[in-house]
């Protein structure tokens, strides 16, 4: 048996940590996803372009749901990029599966009756409806008021989660994930009211 020698590790120099490769810096990924959202927001609120409103709607068709998932899904609640990560999933749900979102919405008007006033959605609330509506919203990201937006798609996941709660089907599971979404939405609309979201 050899006698083994047995070295002190090397510290590694300045350029240990510059040279090796892997993942953006969660931080720069971050900041770079804030940036992102107040531009689309505030950048693209009050422009009477119609193009603009277009692109902002289309922006999880164009760059995919999951794109925008790896860059926003990880923000606050209260953030304008955790708004807009809620926003768009709620949307891609409605495309998604528009002829159970209005089995559910119908059957959640009843038990939320002002949330349905403030949703906006068009009677009946059949699947066509229920796009319309939401593309409403997401175009209101350009055209309105933000938390006017944010207040009309959580009044919308109020009458669905009421509409969950009320049918067979539906787990407690996914009621509450709609009651989480519409309460986050909510509070996010009247943070924005106090002072635009960050």
């Amino acid at each position: 048996m050899t006698d083994r020698q047995h070295h002190r590790p090397m510290t590694p120099g300045s350029n240990f940590f510059e040279a090796l490769t892997g993942g953006a810096d969660p931080a720069l990924v971050s900041e770079a996803a804030d940036r992102a959202a107040h531009l689309l927001v505030r950048g693209a609120r009050g422009s009477d372009d119609a193009a603009v409103a277009e692109r902002v709607l289309r922006l999880a068709d164009s760059e995919g749901i999951e794109t925008i998932a790896e860059v926003w899904s990880g923000a606050p609640a209260d953030s304008l990029a955790g708004c807009l990560w809620r926003l768009y999933l709620l949307r891609s749900w409605v495309y998604a599966d528009p002829v159970a979102v209005s089995r559910e919405f119908e059957a959640g008007q009843r038990g939320a009756p002002v949330a349905r006033v403030v949703a906006g959605v068009a009677e009946p609330p059949g699947p066509e409806q229920l796009r319309a509506m939401i593309d409403a919203v997401l175009r209101g990201i350009a055209g309105s008021d933000f938390a006017d937006v944010l207040l009309r798609a959580a009044a919308f996941a109020r009458v669905v989660a009421t509409g969950r709660a009320a049918l067979s089907g539906p787990t407690e599971a996914e009621v509450q994930r709609m009651l989480v979404l519409s309460e986050q939405l909510e509070a996010a609309g009247h943070a924005e009211l106090e002072h635009p979201l960050a």
